[in-house]
C-alpha cells in the first residue's frame, strides 16, 4: 500500500497533468505547463497533447490507489525524461530555435520532471522497505 506521502506525491502529479492538459487544450503557452513554450506550434497539436496527457492523469490516479501501478507510473516518467532529453538534443528542435535561443529552459523542465521522478522512486522504495 502507498503511504500518505506517496499518495500526496502521486496526486500532485495528477494536479500537474490536469493543469498541463487544460493549458494545452486552450493553448495557454506558459513555462512549466509547456516544456517547449516558446517554439512554433499548431493549435491542433496542443489539442492532441491535451488528450494524450489524460492518459498520464489516469495512470497517476491509478498509481495513487494501487501500489502495483505506481512503479509503472515511475517507469513512464523515466521514459518521458529520456524522450524530452532526446528532443532537447535533436536537430529538429535546433531548426525551430532562433540563433540566440538557448535550450536551457527545456533542460530545466526536463530536470524538474526527473527530480519529481526520483522523489516518487524514493517514496516507492521507502514504502516497500517499511512493509518488511
Amino acid at each position: 500500500m502507498n503511504s500518505t506521502p506517496t499518495k500526496i506525491a502521486l496526486y500532485s502529479g495528477v494536479a500537474y497533468f490536469c493543469c498541463m492538459a487544460i493549458a494545452h487544450f486552450f493553448s495557454i503557452k506558459v513555462p512549466v505547463l509547456f516544456v517547449y513554450y516558446d517554439t512554433p506550434f499548431y493549435a491542433y497539436q496542443d489539442k492532441i497533447i491535451a488528450f494524450a496527457v489524460c492518459a498520464y492523469i489516469a495512470l497517476f490516479v491509478a498509481a495513487a490507489r494501487h501500489r502495483g501501478v505506481a512503479l509503472l507510473a515511475i517507469g513512464i516518467l523515466v521514459f518521458t525524461v529520456v524522450g524530452l532529453s532526446s528532443v532537447n538534443l535533436s536537430e529538429a528542435l535546433a531548426t525551430v530555435l532562433r540563433a540566440e535561443q538557448s535550450t536551457l529552459p527545456y533542460w530545466r523542465q526536463t530536470g524538474a520532471i526527473a527530480a519529481y521522478c526520483m522523489v516518487l522512486a524514493a517514496l516507492y522504495w521507502r514504502d516497500g522497505h517499511s512493509e518488511e
